[in-house]
């Protein structure tokens, strides 16, 4: 390697582009074994790109171009044009309420020169650099609840306006940034709110509301009475243990029956059903059994690179998308899948200490954005496949075919590493 090579990949963290690279040569691979015939003219179909994983390779090919454009732009310019491009974003999204395209039951899809892209996937990438500009922001003092609930704001705006396009899975992943708001200081009682509110939602959903009601009744009815000393000493504590009981109450009677009845889709609310075992609609659960069948056929070793039998048949629907899991699973077994979740969490641990070694909030919380996001599409894709939560359309980063995803992923990736090449620099 000349000087002039030499001084322009420095500063370049190769593990996470080694990381990257084999997650990707692993997604193609994947795709390839869902939808390999042996009759198939391999060559023809790359050429013609008549198949995903053809397609696929092209959305790398672009995304190696994009790569290469943002390793090669000053870092400034991402801090400087933050807020311009999460404003874009939103207006893209907007746009997509206007002209989109119904693609498999979602309002979500631009069409341009023939290519269909989502702006929920790019949408992120902007959202994280908006949150990441905020929060580094000299006039912002996190500790205060105005720039707490500004920040909150900046994630869960685009999220709305995700699920008024019926993709309410991609719009969840936008819940990933309250991660990167703990890291830089949000309270955790907090966290033990959101996971009582998890907790409240599937007791509404397996009890009835009315038992629940009762149940929250003579809880309440114990506290005072045990509380009955400290209550005369301070009256403001009647009116906390009330006003808590009064939440409760109201979201199971009215929150939860109204979200079910008029914000999700008669689908996704069976999904849910399904998964806590209220329903056992065989329709509702053919996607994830045909994928728990396919995991479980590949045993400890696996099948063998295609030699898999239900996903090359076409057992399992969605294959090359939201369910590309199984197909390591069938193929490389218990012990592939373990491995190439490996490769995932030491990918999640790089980009953590990468995130913890810059001088600059903004590089630290774009960092932290970005390993959050990929956790969130991690586990909630993994968890879809083998049964662990209802079937909600995310796919898995920089493996599931699509070139939104891939080119989001691979730009995620990418500035954070042109940051983290700038790590010296305070940027705001």
């Amino acid at each position: 390697m000349n000087r002039s090579q030499a001084k322009l990949t420095q500063g370049i963290d190769w593990p996470i582009v080694g990381l990257y690279l084999a997650l990707v040569i692993i997604g193609i691979m994947s795709i390839f074994a869902a939808e390999y015939r042996g009759d198939d003219n391999v060559w023809q179909n790359i050429i013609h790109l008549n198949k995903n994983y053809s397609r696929q390779i092209m959305w790398l090919g672009v995304s190696v171009v994009l790569a290469s454009i943002i390793w090669l732009t000053d870092s400034k310019f991402f801090t400087a044009t933050s807020n311009l491009l999460y404003a874009g974003g939103l207006l893209l999204l907007l746009l997509v309420l206007a002209i989109g395209k119904d693609v498999k039951g979602s309002h979500s899809w631009l069409v341009v020169g023939g290519f269909q892209f989502q702006p929920a996937e790019l949408t992120k990438l902007c959202t994280n650099l908006a949150l990441a500009k905020y929060l580094s922001s000299q006039e912002t003092d996190f500790t205060k609840l105005r720039s707490r609930l500004i920040a909150g704001a900046i994630a869960l705006i685009p999220a709305a306006i995700i699920i008024l396009q019926d993709e309410t899975g991609l719009a969840l992943v936008y819940f990933s940034f309250f991660l990167v708001m703990f890291r830089e200081g949000l309270p955790g009682v907090l966290l033990i709110i959101a996971f009582s509110g998890i907790v409240l939602v599937l007791s509404a959903l397996l009890v009835d509301k009315y038992i629940l009601f009762t149940i929250f009744s003579v809880i309440t009815a114990l506290v005072i009475y045990f509380m009955r000393r400290e209550i005369k000493r301070k009256r403001s504590r009647l009116l906390i243990i009330l006003g808590v009981y009064a939440f409760c109450s109201v979201f199971v009677m009215f929150v939860v029956p109204f979200a079910f009845t008029k914000v999700l889709k008669d689908y996704q609310v069976r999904r849910i059903e399904v998964m806590l075992g209220k329903e056992n609609d065989p329709k509702a659960t053919y996607n994830t059994r045909q994928s728990m069948i396919a995991i479980g056929s590949g045993g400890f070793w696996g099948k063998g690179y295609l030699k898999g039998t239900q996903t090359r048949y076409d057992f399992v629907p969605e294959q090359s998308t939201d369910f590309i899991f199984c197909t390591v699973g069938e193929d490389f077994g218990f012990i592939g899948s373990i491995v190439f979740l490996g490769l995932y969490v030491a990918l999640l641990f790089r980009i953590i200490f990468v995130a913890e070694r810059q001088r600059s909030t903004y590089s630290r919380v774009y960092a932290y954005g970005v390993a959050s996001i990929i956790f969130f599409h991690l586990a909630i894709n993994v968890s879809m496949t083998i049964g662990l939560a209802p079937v909600i359309g995310i796919p898995l980063p920089l493996v599931s075919y699509g070139g939104s995803s891939m080119m989001t992923f691979t730009m995620l990736i990418f500035i954070m590493l042109r940051l983290d090449a700038d790590r010296q620099m305070v940027l705001r």
